[in-house]
């Protein structure tokens, strides 16, 4: 009688009785098969086409799209990283007028989707934009054969406005890696003669390695994962090629074949990143770590570190802004269409449900691994971030081919019952939509309740037992208080990126389903930009939301003056 006892006593202190244990285990697997799915029907379509086109692709464009993808990810993170690592370490560092004011504004960007960004662009920069008109103007040119300017619609632009559009994910990291790191460090190195640059070279950068890598794979992700800004500069890439080979040539499964290369992509860019992360571990010898005390700059010094960091939020949020917003102000009879208003009602409802739901998945499943004692169950947790990394058209491809498998099997059980065929009940709906968010941002609620559940004592678990609670009580009456901040904070994430996704949207959404995206694309691609205007200030403003949430978040860490 011994052993029931032990094994009794075990998950009493767990806070689970066995059969609620195998519950939440089996709703964890649900869980994370689902979120999966997409990616292992991608798989799946890429090895076993109905039309094998791979000899094809090779030959003819899959080279080219590769390539552009390639220079696309490699100049983008190179830029971004420069200016997100250079703006960290001024205002970790540094103390200069302004820098508190700078510090959270060098956030902004992240508020301006980069299709806006590339829209904004090449309205204000083409031949017949305002700038150029001007040039012309004022030194008397007649065409365009009178002067040279650089080509707004090309990879060089899109590099241009993916950098300035996401610097911030490298900056918002390694500004908090410089923060952390001691200043007993920072004061050897001077004491052994380095100068401001050779510390920075030296010391710095190498302890925020580990952090900036991270960032600048993510930057790369985010590029790879675009749809709008490159479709507009007319640069195709692996995701373009996606659209094309999928809707414009019917090959589903040629599709799944560059979709499988973008996925190889993203497999190799979270190998680098962990690999660097591992040959790049540091650790602080000292009992008492003392923050570092920021230098304070030259009065010249300071005006360059302000010009520098003015210009990254000017070219990378308040042109785009401006321009959306003097085009949206000049035409206020788009303000009533109908139209945008009904987007702007779709996206609320689609996103919110979608914010809802992964949520709550992301409770359940990360509550039910932590309590389990089964290896492979622990497993589920860092698969099932992949969606994050992976780009929505990919997303968008491996939901709709097996949603549309289950509908035809559905419907036609239910005519050979009944007689009746009812269509298809799923594929064509908001139902696709609404999936796809929560596939594609599963790793954000992850993130936030893991780090949640975390700060959360374990002997609460066995407080909670011992009072007679069960594993759902005690999820219910003890951690989901604790824990409603960081929910609530992961679902405003969730909905603010679903707002903003495209490329999944346009491959799911049923005729007639429009968001603010999908609102703004259609007006940009009948080149309409007084028509997206509305919507595109719309997003932003929603947008806003995910700097001010990140910025709260990371307040804590902020130095106190």
């Amino acid at each position: 009688m011994r052993e029931p006892m032990v094994a009794t006593s075990v998950n009493k202190f767990n806070g689970m009785r066995p059969g609620r244990l195998g519950a939440l285990s089996f709703a964890a697997c649900i869980i994370a098969a689902v979120i999966l799915i997409p990616i292992f029907a991608v798989i799946y379509l890429a090895f076993y086409p109905s039309e094998n086109i791979w000899p094809h692709l090779i030959q003819t464009t899959l080279p080219r799209y590769l390539l552009n993808s390639l220079v696309l990810m490699m100049a983008t993170g190179l830029l971004a990283g420069a200016m997100g690592v250079a703006a960290a370490w001024l205002v970790a560092m540094k103390e200069f007028s302004g820098r508190r004011l700078l510090e959270w504004a060098l956030l902004l960007p992240l508020s301006i989707p980069t299709y806006i960004g590339a829209y904004a662009l090449v309205d204000f920069w083409e031949y017949a934009g305002p700038f150029q008109t001007i040039l012309r103007n004022f030194f008397g040119f007649a065409s365009a054969a009178d002067y040279w300017f650089p080509e707004t619609r090309s990879r060089g632009a899109a590099i241009v406005v993916f950098s300035f559009s996401l610097y911030p994910y490298v900056y918002l990291l390694a500004r908090s890696a410089f923060r952390e790191q001691s200043s007993s460090a920072l004061e050897t190195a001077r004491a052994l003669g380095c100068g401001p640059w050779a510390i920075f070279w030296k010391v710095g950068l190498p302890l925020a390695r580990p952090a900036v890598v991270v960032g600048v794979a993510i930057v790369m992700m985010e590029t790879l994962n675009d749809f709008g800004a490159v479709e507009f500069f007319a640069v195709q890439t692996l995701t373009t090629g996606i659209f094309t080979v999928w809707l414009e040539a019917s090959n589903s499964g040629g599709a799944a074949q560059i979709a499988t290369v973008m996925l190889a992509l993203i497999l190799l860019l979270l190998m680098l990143e962990r690999t660097g992360r591992k040959q790049s571990k540091f650790h602080q010898l000292s009992k008492h770590m003392h923050p570092p005390v920021r230098e304070l700059l030259s009065k010249r010094a300071a005006f360059t570190t302000i010009v520098l960091c003015v210009s990254m939020i000017g070219i990378g949020f308040i042109m785009p802004l401006a321009i959306m917003l003097s085009h949206a102000l000049r035409n206020p009879e788009f303000w009533l269409h109908a139209d945008l208003w009904a987007a702007t009602f779709t996206t609320i409802w689609v996103g919110t449900i979608a914010a809802v739901l992964t949520v709550a998945g992301g409770v359940i499943l990360i509550y039910a691994v932590r309590l389990s004692k089964t290896g492979w169950i622990r497993f589920l947790l860092p698969v099932t971030a992949i969606g994050y990394a992976a780009p929505g058209a990919i997303i968008g491809l491996g939901i709709l081919i097996p949603m549309a498998a289950f509908d035809n099997l559905i419907a036609d059980w239910i005519e050979a019952a009944i007689g009746v065929d009812i269509g298809l009940l799923i594929t064509g709906t908001a139902t696709a939509v609404i999936f796809a968010y929560c596939v594609r941002f599963f790793a954000i609620a992850f993130g936030a309740v893991d780090g949640a559940l975390g700060r959360i004592t374990p002997s609460m678990n066995m407080a909670s037992r011992s009072l007679g609670q069960t594993a759902g009580g005690t999820l219910k009456r003890i951690h989901y208080p604790l824990m409603r901040g960081s929910l609530l904070t992961a679902g405003l994430l969730i909905f603010v990126d679903s707002s903003k996704e495209l490329p999944a949207t346009l491959l799911l959404r049923p005729f007639g389903f429009d968001t603010l995206a999908t609102h703004i694309y259609g007006y940009a691609s009948l080149e309409d930009i007084n028509g997206a205007a509305p919507a595109s200030i719309v997003v932003i403003l929603v947008s806003l939301l995910a700097v001010v949430i990140v910025s709260k978040t990371s307040q804590n860490h902020s130095d106190k003056d």
